[in-house]
């Protein structure tokens, strides 16, 4: 009877961290690059994405120990950043979050070059669509990392030495993220 004790309560301890087992942390054999913001007309890459509990966008009815993930990448054809917020990484272990909601995963900053054009979010027009994980463990908060899915559509502003405009772009991929911790 004891063992069968301690066994429920390992099982309900690995459940609760969000995986089965330490073998379902980690990205899988999701690349290192392949995030795209892209149209007919443009391909911005992005990858060597890092994520970490930097606290920086804070949920105020966030349960006790859950700290908001910080996921930094760069543009992996040109100087350009990507950095996404996640307030409540919690609720990634359910499904995807509204990619570009405050209450989801929000887009902190998203910008590029690509021939002699600059790209860059804007946040004025709203984002349709989500962002999902596989292999999170802890929130996040494990060195193991996880991988991101991002399949939505967004608008860039895009400025050239002779026109700029609003375009629309997919962002879409599945990408390991690394964790610092």
């Amino acid at each position: 009877m004891l063992r069968l004790l301690f066994l429920s309560t390992t099982s309900l301890s690995l459940a609760l961290s969000g995986c089965s087992d330490d073998a379902a942390c980690g990205p899988g054999s999701a690349k290192q690059s392949g995030l795209l913001a892209s149209s007919a007309d443009v391909v911005l890459n992005f990858g060597g994405l890092t994520s970490g509990p930097n606290n920086d966008c804070p949920d105020g009815t966030a349960p006790d120990g859950v700290t908001t993930l910080t996921i930094q990448g760069v543009q992996l054809d040109g100087p350009g950043l990507l950095t996404l917020c996640i307030p409540r990484p919690d609720k990634l272990q359910d499904g995807p979050l509204a990619l570009g909601d405050v209450d989801g995963v929000r887009i902190i900053d998203l910008n590029g070059t690509v021939d002699g054009c600059t790209y860059e979010y804007v946040s004025a027009v709203p984002v349709v669509g989500t962002a999902s994980v596989t292999g999170m463990c802890d929130n996040g908060q494990t060195t193991a990392g996880y991988a991101l899915t991002a399949d939505a559509s967004l608008t860039l502003r895009k400025e050239c030495p002779t026109s700029t405009g609003n375009i629309a772009v997919d962002f879409t991929g599945t990408v390991a993220v690394k964790g610092l911790k």
